[in-house]
């Protein structure tokens, strides 16, 4: 027996499932829906069944994969055939009701296949591997909804028979899209056979007249369905117009037809209060006899942090005429006039807590026991007794992340002391309660849990069937304080009664043998004559009417003894002012309250509730809490919390209580200042929020604040993963809840406590501790100390030998010493930050500033450089790491030099500085004059940098005008069409032709019907990527011919896209599966950003592209602030290296005032101040004028730049402004291109701006650009490449330095710095906190091909992921404004562009780039922005990740709605006729596959059938 399980895990095959010792079971993959019947539970994922025991022992489980044959457009055609684990499959059958009909032995499952067609099947009960019988039909949602309910019922035909069915509630209103055509109409509620005999066969929905059905009016969403007795409920969320939303509840009587059943309608409105808009979120009807009670939770806000549980009568009211019902009506008379049903309000609110998904109700004796489970991962057990009285929650079950619990949870129906609780991807079975945990008892009393009971033959707590007699003692009926309570009561005869009552209830065996016996002291209190013992109450009249100070109670119960020692007081001693505290000891005598005064029980108030009201007697200040440090904690508390207020002096503890049912916790204080003061917050057992209150030396509590229990924190990886001996290293642990963590420990020195750094909630930083004594390398645990608990990491790091520095090596650069040192080659990836180097000299320190690394095979370098300094010989390095020091000698050759030059000859040194001395002086004079031009020179270039660095300002946005965004279809034709110009206007309709709907001629028909079917699509699409000759470029074409085809159905296109997609992981899951997707080398590549791109505008446009056109208005403002080089396109405020005019001579700004001529009789406009530069063209001061008027006035110029001409007006003339003149200086045979200052036009000079005709110009050519040999024939910045004495300019003979002018690209970053981060955070922000549809959908989607391909590296993930978004998608966008904006691109605005790109995705990097003097500038000027780039990234796909997931429903119908947005744009026929021409070119290969794939003969034939339409229609002409 033991084998069983463990041969059927082999031969179903599932890798990752497993039980875990606590006797959960781990399943591969979430789970969708789960049933209990007698000893079983059936658990549905995604695309498995499984079948477990009771106590979650697997027994089986089956796939749900299989082949899907038939059409969609006949229903009753289509069969679905499950396959083994390796054969060929096509579709998944998906799960959404699992109902196990006990009596004839059977399960029924029932789903969806691929999301579109309705499969039913009967599967054995005790075996579901035996099918029984399958039918292709709908039953229940046709999505995996939580919206909608499947139950079974029973309708009485007659006295003597009963008849099964499935009672079905279809959410309605949410998802309007036109369903899939082998899909049934569904109705909201209706009533489904179970079995064959019944009329019309198994799952049929007819009834003796039609087809029977209630029909709703609004929006409904369904939480729960169930049968009491004849009637069945059904509980909904309804919204209808703009009213608010309502909780509904219809009854059904369960007798006569069908028909009879759903019209016996009536219903009622459920109000929780007098605020409206509130949500059912989860529901359970309470066992029991009459009235029906039903509990519930509700939401008060759509994020469900504030839900409550409710206690409803929902015993149905079947009385009086029917009357319609405002939201469902049945028979077809719709309810639109109908009054407001009855109104339903609550008998009590049982419990406040947030979050709270699913509940259920399990009556017990008298008690009700509420099982709650929350979205933050908790089971929460609360116990309720007859008069709604709560004792205080206690938490069964507490995950450590905030996993949610599953909407429904069930009991072990075996044992039924277990209860199932689902989350995510896992079933936990928590036992109902701890009895065993109870040591005595008072404790196990105390308990207040109904399956408790104290066994007298055990000796110990247990549930009450573990107990083998009636021998035990358990909580009462109803909510007591006390285990035993007393009174003392006065007659007025003198005579005092002392009677005690015991709070208990007990078995037979228990209660059949109770004594009391009483003792003063040492002695026995003979009571005089009373009544006799009677459980639950004994009575002593006390002789002589004294009083003793004491009494001790033993009390008999079967063979249990309880013990309880009583103090009494004379309750007429019980004087003084009347206080609170002076009430609460009276009560606890024994005595009652009355009139301000303590008096006898029997003459007086017992309830301590009196004494609530009452005032303390002494008067204090009264506290007030302003704020509580840290107010998030993790359940295990905090030490050192701070709590500020005012009034604080008197306050001696500090009081947390999370439910009023519950005994508080308390915490002393310490370092009161009276407004502060300090405490520690205690561990608690439940997350969520408690009441804080500051407590005085009265007892009275003031003050109201709160502190937040969460999960508590957790490792994920340490950054880096290793450490030296010495310690001191700091490390970055990443994980989650970190800001929680007060203390870092490590399991080689554990009372070493280092205080972390930087704590925030996903990662913190923290110094090593040292290993004395120890030898490396070894493996350190790291724990997390939080509170008074210490929490291991998961991975270790490793403790490594110190590092070996061997040598340094000095050269002088400039003023600076240069210094590279260099050490042995380890595993501790030091980085240049981890060391603080000095030179040494002369016992003075001068600090190297750390520049660079470079790795190699045997040793690590890195360089240093010392400033300002004179000195070149340093005699000695000291090196600082962690807490170490190292004093390193240089790499010294100076010995051997030196004896080499005593050997040398005298006498030729004698020579040679004879022969040499007078041609040196003359040499010295020469080249200290250049050298002194040369460094005043560099001298002014590196200060005006610096100048320009340090006064650089970003406020660059004046007018940017109104965002030039370009439709749609002109933004998608240059996404799919970007090299195919003449493609991009084929398939884009004319503006005329966008509100016309163009009927498909014939053959355009035939072909589109044939692309409809995914297995001849993708069958061409495989045969035509298998041909040599099938280019890149045409595959891109397919692609988009095939998006513009599809358009109108982004639904299949959708589905068309994910079986490629898993065909082509398929191919690269061996060798390449991190190159999936990083290309466009297949047709699925070019698919997918194209979907991308339609999915994504919204996002884009409302979203991104408000930041995206500052950002390129930024940059070309802070362009146009530097000279641009005509001819060569460089500019000296770029961002790329590449494209900086470093030989850029001086230039000045200058403000023009500009006039246009207007009308035809000269007159002249009003001046508009233009900005611009000494060094600019006329031809670029042509362009700056013309974008100064469209900025100011919103619309372009009416003339066009090649027919406007400019005159200067010098000395009260206009002189014409030419590109090219007679002046114009001419080097060689190369024309420099006139400028401003070559015109000697001065700042605030007056411009004119003419049309070409009416003023001709001197040259008859329209702009020298249009010469072809234009970059040979002209020059503006750059200089020709000529001989020096051809220069004439004295200026251009200067030396310039590209190194020098790098300070150009840091200064454009600084000005544009802030509108790449908005871009940045706006592309990786998460809008209220979810992704757009399109990317939480392929991000799953991503993650269940790769749960399905068993690739569990994250690396593989986190590449798929940023290579199908960010780098197929966003990169093209930031790269081509121009797909987004009416604009055009300049080659050098392409070149910041390119480098702001590189940055982008150097931040989805998993890699570390190092550094080094080689390293290219457009990596160096984001290098400190990365690190922080990445953790927003990994922020953001963490965050993608755990969002809640998008129902199937909803995404389609996003999908349905972008298709409908964008309807009749393109030209559908041309798309067509273009696609044809492919398949014309490969009939043969296209045919050939079809038959390899097995496609129906019918599919051959209508390609046949297209081929002779499009051969010999002449109507279906080409474009």
């Amino acid at each position: 027996m033991i084998l069983l399980p463990g041969l059927l895990f082999i031969l179903w095959g599932e890798a990752a499932q497993c039980r875990g010792q606590d006797g959960s079971f781990t399943f591969n993959g979430d789970i969708h829906h789960y049933a209990v019947a007698t000893n079983t539970v059936y658990v549905a994922t995604k695309d498995r069944l499984y079948q477990l025991s009771h106590d979650l022992t697997l027994v089986q489980n089956v796939p749900q994969r299989g082949v899907l044959k038939g059409g969609v457009l006949r229903p009753d055609e289509v069969q679905f055939q499950r396959v083994s684990e390796t054969a060929w499959s096509n579709a998944t059958f998906r799960i959404n009701v699992l109902l196990p009909l006990v009596e004839s032995d059977t399960l029924i499952s029932c789903g969806v296949i691929e999301e579109e067609c309705g499969h039913c099947e009967i599967l054995k009960l005790m075996d579901i591997s035996s099918l029984q019988y399958s039918e292709s039909v709908q039953l229940g949602s046709p999505n995996r909804s939580s919206a909608s309910v499947a139950v079974l019922v029973k309708v009485e035909k007659n006295p003597t028979k009963n008849d099964t069915y499935i009672l079905t509630a279809i959410q309605q209103g949410q998802d309007q899209k036109e369903r899939p055509s082998c899909t049934s109409d569904l109705h909201t509620v209706q009533l489904q056979n179970t079995e064959k005999n019944q009329k019309r066969g198994m799952f049929s929905l007819s009834g003796e007249q039609g087809t029977p059905s209630i029909e709703s009016t609004g929006k409904v969403e369904f939480v729960d369905g169930f049968q009491i007795s004849s009637t069945m409920y059904l509980l909904s969320n309804v919204r209808s117009g703009d009213k608010s939303n309502r909780i509904r509840l219809i009854w059904l009587k369960g007798k006569g037809s069908k028909s009879d059943t759903l019209k016996s309608l009536r219903g009622a409105t459920l109000r929780v209060s007098e605020a409206e808009g509130h949500r059912l979120v989860a529901s359970s009807v309470i066992p029991g006899a009459q009235p029906v009670l039903w509990s519930g939770v509700f939401s008060a806000d759509v994020g469900r942090t504030n839900t409550e549980l409710l206690v409803f009568d929902i015993s149905p009211d079947l009385t009086g005429d029917q009357i319609p019902d405002p939201d469902f009506y049945s028979g077809g008379d719709k309810g639109s006039s109908a009054p407001e049903p009855k109104t339903l309000r609550p008998k009590a609110v049982l419990f406040r807590q947030s979050n709270m998904t699913s509940v259920l109700a399990v009556r017990h004796n008298t008690w009700v026991v509420f099982f709650i489970g929350t979205g933050d991962g908790q089971l929460i057990k609360l116990a309720v007794d007859k008069d709604y009285h709560t004792s205080c929650p206690m938490v069964l079950y507490r995950a450590d992340d905030d996993r949610q619990v599953f909407p429904k949870i069930h009991l072990d129906p075996v044992d039924r002391n277990h209860v199932y609780v689902p989350v995510r991807n896992q079933m936990k079975r928590v036992p109902v309660s701890k009895c065993s945990t109870y040591r005595d008892v008072r404790e196990c009393w105390s308990a207040q849990d109904p399956y408790c009971v104290w066994c007298g033959s055990g000796k110990s707590c247990m549930f009450e069937d573990d107990c083998v007699n009636s021998d035990w003692l358990s909580i009462p009926e109803d909510y007591q304080e006390k285990m035993v309570s007393h009174r003392v009561t006065k007659e007025t005869t003198d005579q005092i009664t002392l009677n005690v009552q015991t709070h208990l209830t007990a078995g037979q065996t228990a209660r059949s043998n109770f004594a009391c016996e009483f003792s003063a002291g040492s002695s026995a209190l003979h009571c005089t004559s009373g009544p006799p013992p009677l459980f639950p109450q004994c009575t002593c009249i006390l002789p002589n009417g004294t009083l003793p100070a004491e009494v001790l109670v033993k009390i008999r119960l079967g063979t249990m003894q309880l013990s309880e020692r009583l103090t009494l007081t004379n309750c007429s001693d019980i004087r003084g002012p009347p206080s609170s505290v002076l009430c609460r000891q009276c009560i606890e005598a024994g005595c009652g309250w009355s009139k301000n005064k303590c008096s006898w029980a029997n003459e007086g108030d017992r309830n301590d509730s009196v004494c609530k009201r009452m005032v303390s007697g002494i008067k204090f200040s009264t506290p007030e809490i302003s704020s509580i440090a840290p107010s998030v904690v993790s359940f295990y508390g905090r030490n050192h919390a701070v709590l500020y207020g005012r009034n604080l002096s008197d306050v001696t503890r500090v009081r947390m209580q999370a439910h009023t049912d519950c005994t508080p916790q308390e915490s002393p204080v310490w370092n009161n200042t009276g407004m502060n003061l300090t405490f520690h917050i205690p561990s608690a057992d439940s997350k969520g929020v408690v009441k804080v209150c500051a407590l005085l030396p009265d007892g009275s509590c003031h003050g109201s604040s709160t502190i937040t229990y969460q999960s508590s924190p957790s490792c994920s990886d340490i950054v880096p993963s290793s450490t030296w001996l010495s310690g001191k290293r700091k490390l970055t642990i990443i994980g989650s809840h970190l800001d929680f963590v007060e203390g870092v420990t490590q399991s080689h020195a554990p009372q070493d406590v280092r205080l972390p750094e930087n704590r925030i909630y996903q990662n913190l930083t923290f110094e090593t501790v040292a290993a004395v004594n120890a030898q490396g390398p070894f493996p350190s645990t790291v724990f997390l100390k939080v509170a008074n608990k210490t929490l291991p990491c998961t991975p270790n790091i490793t403790v490594y030998p110190e590092p070996k520095f061997l040598s340094f090596k000095f050269i002088r650069v400039g003023g600076d010493v240069r210094i590279t040192i260099e050490k042995k080659a380890d595993k501790l990836e030091m980085k240049t930050a981890e060391l603080s180097v000095w030179g040494v000299l002369g016992g003075h320190p001068y600090p190297c500033i750390m520049t660079a690394k470079e790795s190699h095979n045997e040793t690590d370098t890195f360089a240093c450089e010392i400033q300002n300094t004179l000195d070149v010989e340093f005699q000695q390095l000291m090196i600082k790491y962690g807490d170490e020091t190292v004093i390193l000698h240089p790499k010294s050759s100076f010995q051997l030099i030196w004896v080499l030059l005593v050997l040398l000859p005298i006498p030729c040194i004698i020579t040679v500085v004879l022969v040499y001395r007078s041609k040196q002086k003359k040499l010295t004079a020469k080249m200290n004059r250049l050298m002194e031009n040369l460094e005043l020179d560099i001298r002014n270039d590196i200060r005006q940098g610096f100048v320009d660095l340090q006064t650089e300002k970003t406020d660059l946005m004046e007018n940017v005008g109104a965002i030039p965004f370009l439709d749609y279809k002109h933004f998608a034709s240059r996404i799919f069409f970007p090299e195919r110009e003449t493609l991009m206007k084929l398939c884009i309709k004319d503006i005329g032709q966008d509100a016309v709907k163009v009927q498909l001629d014939e053959c355009c028909h035939v072909l589109s019907q044939l692309i409809h079917n995914r297995l001849f699509l993708t069958s061409m699409v495989h045969a035509l990527e298998e041909q040599k000759s099938f280019t890149i470029k045409d595959k891109c074409s397919l692609a988009s011919l095939l998006t513009v085809a599809l358009h109108g159905d982004l639904l299949y296109l959708t589905e068309v896209m994910e079986v490629l997609l898993k065909d082509l992981m398929l191919q690269n899951s061996n060798t390449h599966s991190k190159l999936l997707l990083r290309g466009t080398e297949s047709t699925v590549e070019k698919l997918l950003t194209n979907w991308m791109s339609i999915c994504l505008y919204g996002f884009l446009r409302e979203s991104v592209g408000q930041h995206l056109f500052l950002m390129v208005s930024a940059l070309m403002q802070q362009i146009k602030k530097g000279p641009v080089d005509c001819v060569t396109e460089k500019a000296l405020y770029t961002l790329s290296e590449d494209w900086l005019l470093w030989q850029a001579q001086d230039f000045s700004s200058l403000k023009l005032k500009v006039l246009f001529a207007v009308g035809s009789d000269g007159e002249l406009s009003e001046p508009l101040e233009v900005n611009s530069l000494s060094c600019d063209t006329v031809e670029q001061v042509k362009e700056k004028i013309l974008s100064t008027f469209r900025s100011k006035f919103g619309f372009p110029f009416n003339i066009p730049l090649s027919d406007v001409c400019i005159e200067y007006e010098r000395d009260g003339c206009f002189v014409p402004l030419e590109e090219v003149d007679r002046s114009s200086e001419v080097i060689g045979e190369v024309t420099m291109l006139n400028t401003l200052k070559h015109y000697k036009v001065p700042d605030g000079a007056t411009i004119k701006v003419l049309q070409r005709k009416s003023h001709p110009p001197l040259s008859p050519q329209g702009s020298v650009k249009d010469d072809e040999n234009f970059s040979r024939k002209y020059f503006h910045l750059i200089d020709p490449d000529v001989d020096e004495d051809q220069r004439k300019d004295p200026e251009r003979k200067k030396l310039k330095l590209k190194e020098v002018h790098l300070t150009k690209l840091l200064s454009t970053k600084v000005a544009v710095h802030s509108f790449v981060e908005n871009l940045f955070k706006s592309i990786w922000g998460l809008t209220h906190g979810r992704a757009p549809h399109a990317i939480k959908y392929f991000f799953d989607f991503l993650d269940a091909q790769a749960a399905d391909m068993k690739i569990t590296d994250p690396e593989v993930l986190h590449i798929w992921k940023t290579n199908s978004l960010p780098l197929r998608f966003w990169i093209n966008i930031l790269k081509n404004p121009q797909f987004v904006f009416d604009m055009e691109k300049t080659p050098q605005l392409d070149g910041c562009l390119s480098v702001i790109a590189q940055a982008f995705m150097d931040s989805f990097s998993l890699t570390e780039f190092q550094l080094g003097k080689h390293t290219p500038t457009n990596k160096l000027l984001y290098a400190k922005d990365i690190p922080r780039f990445k953790q927003e990234v990994r922020a953001y796909y963490k965050q993608i990740r755990e969002q809640s997931v998008i129902t199937e429903s909803e995404f389609k119908s996003f999908l349905r709605e972008e298709s409908k947005k964008h309807d009749n744009e393109f030209n559908e026929t041309a798309a067509l006729r273009e696609l044809y021409k492919f398949i014309q070119s490969y009939f043969t290969e296209i045919k050939d596959k079809l038959n390899e794939n097995g496609a129906p003969t019918e599919l051959t034939e209508q390609l046949h059938h297209a081929k002779t339409q499009f051969d010999g229609l002449k109507s279906c002409s080409w474009s």
